[in-house]
């Protein structure tokens, strides 16, 4: 057991992502640890939050890839417990970067309560799946609400709007990446989510089951390394 385990199978793209990611989450974490010696103090919670983003998913990465060699199965209870501690903490992100432009705390707890929202929704349309469309799309369009908050909040409303208050371009230009992210890179989640069992992908395509797990490995390593990234950016520059 403990052999299979540790080999990655040549065949096996989804495997192959759970130990790269593993080791990508791991890196940027310590990355960030360690660069927050480099920023003024302001920036500095900034970065431990990156951190913790990146390290929080190394941690579920090194569980997750050693119960999918053992199981073959999706590993959906560890998946969406990395993401319910992750996903607010890139929402906390958001408010801190604007949080010198005047964003109060009720902004940074409608971004969390969205976030949540959001989770619990995909969780159960995709833990307590009956295998039909009807299902995952009911509980796939509940979780898209959440979703539509962030990405209008971040492209348009009190977190755009502050940014172009802001006396920094730097916050401006990286406050619009990062929405850039919520829309491009926040939308490869889907296309795992209707990979799933009675998903849209899975019936009209026949895309297996196997692809959630792909589509999600993908969409963790850009989302959140990329987050952490942009937020060092703007910190590096800020401090200069």
């Amino acid at each position: 057991m403990l052999l299979n385990i540790l080999t990655i199978p040549k065949d096996d793209p989804v495997a192959f992502t759970f130990f790269t990611g593993y080791m990508a989450m791991l890196a940027a974490s310590v990355f960030f640890f360690f660069e927050r010696g480099s920023v003024d103090k302001k920036w500095k919670l900034s970065l431990l939050i990156s951190g913790l983003i990146t390290g929080i998913a190394a941690v579920h990465y090194f569980y997750m890839r050693d119960y999918y060699m053992a199981t073959g199965d999706n590993p959906t209870a560890l998946r969406y417990i990395d993401w319910t501690l992750t996903v607010p903490l890139m929402c906390v992100e958001f408010y801190l970067l604007t949080k010198a432009a005047g964003a109060k705390k009720s902004l940074l707890w409608k971004l969390i309560i969205a976030s949540a929202w959001m989770l619990v929704a995909g969780y159960i349309g995709e833990a307590f799946s009956d295998g039909s469309t009807g299902h995952s799309v009911q509980w796939g369009v509940i979780s898209t609400i959440g979703y539509i908050y962030i990405l209008y909040t971040a492209w348009f409303g009190e977190v755009a709007q502050l940014a172009e208050k802001s006396n920094s371009s730097a916050v401006k230009n990286g406050v619009r990446i990062l929405a850039w992210f919520v829309l491009v890179g926040w939308s490869i989640y889907p296309i795992g989510y209707m990979c799933m069992d009675g998903g849209w992908l899975n019936t009209a395509f026949g895309w297996e089951s196997s692809n959630v797990d792909l589509w999600y490995n993908i969409a963790d390593a850009i989302n959140k390394i990329g987050f952490g990234l942009v937020v060092y950016s703007i910190a590096i520059k800020e401090s200069k």
